[in-house]
């Protein structure tokens, strides 16, 4: 299935998100950022902490209070669909706008004012009823926040091998386990965790429950300091915790699919964001070689310089390209679908590793172009190439991905060749 020129170019929609989101910008988020600067509570981007390690709690108000605000402008989750009260925007509709968002914003508090781990995931639609009210919209509006509980200490790609388990008593589950590595764990409002309701059931073994961040037995751990250093990830220990079946989201045996449909959530949005914070670096980078002078002229003129430029731009090319015409086949198939069409994981897994790997090479030539001050700790350079290092690892390994691209090119080979199959 391929992709059209049509079918990769801006709508109307994404038009007006972006002028909306530009005027959002200036008038909205600029204030905020005014008024947090020189308060002692670090940027947005190099937050202080607190005797926790947390995120400095003023640094993480302005993310909520442009979070609000967002929501409340109809600019916070045009991911979700309008059913909950989403935009309704489709995949090549949302690279658009992230991309915009993460271009515009750099990294400054704009990036708060788009849905992303701690807001709604498209799963969550399959939450029904009174949780609907309770959680979904909520979220979809920017009044609370979500953590997505998969990750244990000892379980990370293997989601199959968790111990989280959960167990019935009565019409309510009974919730047991450690989460680690949980971003928004210190924070959440709301927990979407996975556990094992029927060992041994494969893929069926797994449930997801919405788990109220207030709930008795729900112990939040020490911060883990990654090399994004935000202040943001942690542990999370469950102890006899009650959640009433209305809690389930999907239907028990689900857990494994929507856990799933989060992580491709979170692949896809490499896309966009790759694309936004390729560009925002090469455009530094650019007007670097022009200001900076050595020997009397701008290391501009010099070839080597000019050789890195040109090879960010090919990168931030490439993989933007990538990302518009396999989400473009993925709206097709339905990113989302449960069951997932069996062509959808190769495609999620090229926006994947394609923009994790360009972006961590474009993030390093623009060290290299600013020199010096590309290694001053809590530079853009210095932040994203950390962030470029730490994408390649969380929502699946590139490693991962890689394996998941052979298995469906074996899997297809298999299916016109039967000796070919046999042969692989």
């Amino acid at each position: 299935m391929g992709a059209s020129a049509g079918d990769i170019a801006p709508t109307d929609r994404v038009e007006a998100y972006r002028r909306r989101f530009d005027a959002f910008l200036a008038d909205e988020v600029a204030p905020v950022e005014e008024a947090l600067a020189g308060r002692g509570a670090g940027t947005p981007w190099q937050p202080a902490k607190d005797a926790q390690g947390r995120m400095h709690p003023e640094v993480w108000e302005a993310r909520r209070e442009v979070q609000r605000r967002a929501g409340a402008a109809g600019l916070y989750s045009p991911h979700m669909s309008a059913a909950v009260g989403g935009g309704g925007l489709g995949r090549v509709e949302m690279h658009h706008v992230e991309e915009h968002v993460y271009r515009a914003s750099g990294l400054g508090l704009g990036l708060a004012a788009l849905g992303w781990t701690e807001g709604a995931a498209p799963p969550i639609e399959h939450a029904s009823g009174a949780v609907l009210e309770q959680y979904v919209r909520p979220l979809v509006e920017g009044r609370i926040t979500a953590a997505f509980a998969n990750t244990e200490p000892g379980v990370g790609t293997d989601v199959l091998a968790m111990t989280t388990h959960a167990r019935r008593d009565g019409t309510d589950w009974i919730l047991n386990g450690h989460k680690a590595w949980i971003t928004n764990a210190h924070f959440a409002d709301v927990l979407q965790v996975v556990a094992v309701t029927e060992p041994g059931a494969g893929t069926r073994s797994l449930s997801m429950f919405l788990v109220d961040g207030a709930a008795p037995g729900l112990r939040r751990g020490p911060d883990i300091p990654t090399m994004i250093d935000d202040g943001l990830t942690g542990e999370l220990e469950l102890t006899d915790v009650r959640v009433p079946a209305e809690h389930v989201v999907g239907e028990i045996g689900g857990g494994f699919a929507l856990a799933m449909g989060w992580i491709n959530w979170r692949r896809l949005c490499r896309g966009g964001m790759c694309a936004g914070w390729g560009a925002w670096l090469l455009d530094r980078s650019v007007r670097r070689a022009r200001t900076r002078m050595s020997g009397g002229r701008p290391i501009a003129e010099l070839q080597a310089v000019q050789h890195l430029l040109a090879d960010m731009d090919a990168d931030v090319y490439a993989a933007r390209a990538t990302s518009l015409v396999a989400q473009a086949e993925l709206d097709a198939l339905g990113p989302f679908a449960i069951p997932l069409h069996r062509d959808a994981p190769r495609l999620v897994s090229l926006v994947k590793v394609v923009n994790d790997e360009a972006f961590q090479r474009v993030a390093d030539r623009a060290v290299q172009v600013h020199g010096a001050t590309g290694l001053l700790r809590g530079s853009p350079e210095e932040k994203l190439f950390r962030i470029a290092r730490n994408l390649r690892i969380p929502a699946g390994t590139v490693e991962i991905q890689h394996n998941a691209i052979a298995r469906s090119l074996l899997r297809a080979a298999a299916g016109a060749d039967p000796d070919a199959g046999a042969a692989a």
